[in-house]
């Protein structure tokens, strides 16, 4: 897999104004030279899901990387005294990053990165930071969930047309991560190396009319075998369903690849579909079918003679969840823990890691947070551990060995694997995985 995850372009103004009006005042009473270790997590799980997947991380460290400021964006930053500008024309990120691995499962209050260093430097990524994870986690959390309803049968990422046109391409590779087998966007594929799938659309059948302006659905499906072959998936709903079939095998006959059917009750369409292609001599053509589906759908649709599911507005906006709620908050100054105390707010102050432990039969237990400084992990009575927390970035470099975008994908469906049973479930409820601070200060005491 070759993960073209890095950024070629600055990304210095994927910010906030508030994070240079920062610096700026940093700069000037000394606080910008004091070391820090700034935390991204989520204080709960969005619409009381059962658990978060991590996305992003080798697009965050690529950022990171690329935190460059330009001439051109410096004229262009009126508001930024000269010594401000000249920290940031001179700006390289020299810290250290740690944190979860891309496609590792996340509960309330895991330590998802860690970025130590001056506070000149990591306050200024915060943004930047949260802004990938944030959307790329949203959807990979999503999308987790439908293929665990899905229950084995493929799904697709088509997307694209519903949301910002980079965006579609970042949701393409959070959705493949997530266990989609492919996606409809060209960019993704190119970039990311993402199998592509895609025929045609409403639009092609529509375009085939007779001399007196009657359909001819025939004609766009026969153009449409001579170009890509039998094996093609045709789209049968443009008119009459029954019809469709009726004209897709007469034409392509028993090596019809697929039908698709993008609207109506899809339960009962495809049930009928089935019966009409078996009658037919078509028991291998597959029907694949899309239309507004989201893990309920899915789920919805499993004792039915679906092969293969279509998945657009609901994945490329985190299934009505389109941000992880993730956020980055200063956890230490100087080697002293700080946290928030504001009401429904807080946090737990101190640079940290974490492990998560399990039975031997492979399930999940708890996650077990505790000091970063810490050579020794807390007893946790036997159970089987695994570090969670691993190197991202040393001296401002990324280390060597961070999984690519296939090892990821490969591991997060291996972690789904020890959620307990009621952690697959879709509906709302407490996290699948228990977190649990070791060593460590409440909000109202550091």
């Amino acid at each position: 897999m070759n993960d073209s995850s890095n950024i070629t372009a600055s990304t210095a103004l994927l910010t906030d104004m508030y994070e240079l009006t920062m610096l700026q005042a940093a700069l000037r009473d000394g606080s910008a030279h004091r070391q820090v270790t700034c935390e991204v997590f989520s204080r709960r799980l969005p619409n009381e899901r059962r658990y978060g997947v991590v996305a992003g991380t080798p697009r965050v460290i690529a950022a990171i990387q690329n935190f460059r400021f330009t001439e051109q964006q410096l004229a262009h930053l009126d508001l930024l005294d000269d010594e401000t500008k000249d920290y940031l024309r001179n700006y390289r990120f020299s810290g250290q990053v740690d944190g979860y691995r891309e496609g590792e499962l996340y509960f309330p209050n895991s330590p998802l990165l860690t970025v130590r260093g001056t506070f000149a430097e990591c306050i200024v990524l915060e943004t930047v930071i949260l802004s990938i994870m944030n959307a790329d986690s949203a959807v990979a959390s999503a999308a987790a969930r439908m293929v665990t309803a899905a229950d084995g049968r493929p799904i697709l990422e088509m997307g694209a047309r519903r949301t910002h046109e980079y965006g579609a391409v970042t949701a393409a590779r959070a959705a493949y991560l997530a266990g989609f087998v492919a996606t409809s966007n060209l960019e993704a594929g190119f970039r990311y190396d993402i199998p592509v799938s895609g025929t045609a659309a409403h639009a092609w059948t529509l375009a085939h009319v007779n001399e007196d302006g009657s359909a001819n659905e025939k004609a766009a499906f026969a153009t449409q075998i001579d170009v890509l072959g039998a094996g093609t998936t045709l789209l049968v709903d443009t008119y009459d369903i029954t019809q469709g079939v009726i004209n897709a095998v007469g034409i392509a006959g028993k090596k019809l690849g697929g039908v698709r059917i993008d609207s109506g009750d899809l339960g009962a369409v495809t049930r009928r579909v089935r019966k009409q292609l078996d009658d037919l001599g078509n028991n291998e053509t597959k029907i694949v079918v899309s239309s507004d589906l989201d893990e309920f759908a899915i789920a919805g649709l499993r004792g039915d003679p679906v092969d293969v599911y279509g998945v657009g507005t609901s994945v490329v906006t985190g299934s009505g969840a389109p941000t992880a709620g993730l956020v980055y908050k200063v956890v230490e100054v100087d080697g002293h823990p700080v946290a928030k105390r504001s009401s429904s707010k807080e946090s737990i102050g101190g640079a940290k890691q974490a492990l998560r432990t399990y039975r031997s039969t492979g399930v999940a237990v708890e996650e077990v947070v505790f000091p970063y400084t810490d050579t020794t992990a807390p007893d946790v009575g036997g159970l089987e551990t695994q570090q969670l927390t691993i190197p991202l970035m040393r001296d401002g470099q990324a280390v060597d060995d961070i999984p690519d975008l296939d090892a990821s994908r490969a591991h997060l469906a291996a972690a789904i694997g020890t959620l307990p049973w009621e952690g697959l479930a879709l509906s709302r409820g407490e996290p699948a995985v228990p977190t649990r601070a070791v060593g460590l200060l409440p909000p109202h005491q550091s």
